[in-house]
């Protein structure tokens, strides 16, 4: 058995999934991003691993890494799919959607104007959102026409193609916290509240983390949006509606887990190399039932 770690650089993270790996006497080599660069016609370098182990920062990077590896028929965790779809909110609120779990309601315009009349259609507040983003940024909760107008006009001018897709999403009036879950295969294995007086939760943005304990109803959740979006190791972000229940806001597929490991008390890594292993060993087939990106779906993600 032998791993590839593909990864931007070596995080907290990385390096206590380095040091797992070597207390454990598993074979693997570390593999900068940086310094790669594939031949789409020639995948022999790459055939001695039994399972690449995706750890990169840049989605882009990530993607087009798992999607040549998988065309390859090199097993990875997560594989191309699962990137492609948490990579991006508004396919993963649509995986969702189709696959029946509970979310916030969503709706998409592709104009300043459009949006401005679904958000008053909606009703304030909302939350505006890039299409593709992470740690917290680039959140907009925009609480009156004055602000919408602002803010939808900042998104024009900047020109980005993504700002030039507006998600819209209703604003939750969560109890002051959200949860972010950890899904290993078909289990949630450990979960955390993320509380701040802010709206935002994030730990990146100094959301306080506490144990949340993984009840059989939030497992069923947070496993449902796992699968839906593509199985393997995901990080499930789940709000509270007071009336609804448990609603599943996004799912990201590098997850970080500094924080929670003393927090939960779950030895959260070993979980993670206890599956990249069974992958290796064929015990778990992501790419059987996980369809690859599309030459459009990639593009988008640039």
């Amino acid at each position: 058995m032998k791993i590839a770690v593909l990864y931007s650089r070596a995080r907290v993270e990385e390096k206590i999934l380095f040091e797992t790996l070597d207390a454990r006497g598993i074979d693997y080599d570390r593999i900068d991003d940086r310094d790669i660069a594939f031949d789409l016609e020639n995948p022999a370098p790459w055939r001695q691993y039994d399972v690449v182990l995706e750890r990169c920062i840049n989605h882009s990077r990530a993607l087009y890494a798992l999607r040549i590896l998988n065309d390859w028929g090199i097993p990875t965790v997560n594989t191309a799919h699962v990137a492609d779809v948490c990579g991006n909110k508004l396919v993963t609120s649509s995986a969702l959607i189709r696959a029946g779990v509970p979310s916030p309601t969503v709706k998409v315009a592709f104009t300043p104007e459009s949006a401005l009349k679904t958000i008053e259609e909606m009703g304030y507040p909302v939350i505006l959102k890039p299409a593709i983003g992470s740690w917290g940024r680039l959140l907009s909760k925009i609480n009156d026409r004055d602000a919408a107008e602002a803010i939808l006009e900042h998104k024009e001018i900047l020109g980005s193609y993504h700002h030039s897709i507006f998600y819209i999403q209703e604003y939750i009036r969560k109890p002051k916290r959200d949860i972010r879950a950890f899904v290993v295969g078909n289990e949630t294995i450990a979960a955390i509240y993320r509380a701040s007086e802010h709206w935002i939760t994030n730990t990146a943005r100094g959301g306080e983390a506490t144990n949340c304990p993984v009840t059989p109803e939030l497992n069923e959740i947070c496993v449902a949006a796992s699968n839906a979006v593509g199985g393997g190791i995901t990080g499930v972000d789940v709000l509270e509606d007071p009336e609804r229940g448990f609603l599943i806001n996004e799912v990201n597929y590098t997850i970080e887990f500094r924080n929670s490991i003393a927090t939960t008390g779950v030895d959260i890594p070993n979980k993670i190399i206890d599956y990249v292993l069974a992958v290796g060993r064929r015990e778990i087939n992501p790419l059987a039932t996980a369809p690859l990106p599309d030459a459009a779906a990639l593009a988008f993600a640039q």
